[in-house]
């Protein structure tokens, strides 16, 4: 497996994880909703389910946007190697690895980080389309594509 493909499987795994909870979290939302409409009556009795309705919409909506980052990420072929960059390609520029997906928390593959970050993001933008040598200045740092895979 190359480095590319274990820093993809990797954010993969990250986002099935959030799915994962969130479908926890609504469920066990759900079931205590059940369980509080046996034994309650009156005024506290639906200010509890109006929060919990409350609480599971918010989840739900949580839950739509992991989905959109993981139908994103599954559009990524981690094998594919671009001569320009494109998104899910893994560039290294100035010694930092930049990998174009989503914007997701930093990693460390093999004792290297690895920063995720969206194509729309300032810095993504920017990337998007360049090749090897292509050299492009952000926030008064100019940096040096050095390799893309």
């Amino acid at each position: 497996m190359t480095f590319k493909q274990k820093i993809h499987q990797y954010y993969s795994r990250l986002v099935e994880d959030r799915i994962d909870a969130f479908r926890d979290m609504i469920s066990a939302l759900t079931e205590d909703s059940k369980n509080d409409a046996k034994g309650s009556a009156g005024d506290k009795h639906e200010t509890a389910l109006s929060m919990m309705h409350l609480e599971q919409e918010k989840f739900n909506t949580k839950l739509r946007e992991v989905l959109e980052q993981k139908a994103v990420l599954d559009k990524i072929d981690a094998s594919v190697i671009a001569k320009t960059i494109v998104l899910g390609s893994l560039v290294k520029a100035n010694g930092i690895y930049l990998y174009l997906s989503l914007a997701l928390p930093k990693i460390n593959i093999d004792g290297i980080n690895v920063i995720a970050l969206s194509p729309q993001s300032p810095l993504g933008s920017k990337l998007m389309g360049n090749a090897v040598g292509f050299t492009f200045e952000i926030n008064g740092t100019k940096y040096l594509i050095e390799s893309v895979e």
